[in-house]
């Protein structure tokens, strides 16, 4: 989970917002856009393992370790 202390921010990388959840709990939020950058997939390492998140042809995510 992505901890972020204020409201919102924003880099030149990644545009955060935080919203509040069913349980009152600030969640961050990114954008997938901004996320892939324009490309159709992204490789995120987590805990030593390897996870491929795809955008697919019909508009949908899938996250793959």
């Amino acid at each position: 989970m992505l901890h972020v202390p204020s409201n919102s921010f924003s880099d030149d990388r990644v545009a955060v917002r935080s919203s509040v959840g069913s349980a009152d709990a600030r969640v961050a939020e990114v954008d997938s856009t901004r996320l892939l950058q324009g490309q159709r997939e992204l490789l995120i390492r987590h805990g030593g393992e390897c996870y491929r998140l795809r955008h697919t042809r019909n508009d949908k995510l899938i996250l793959t370790k």
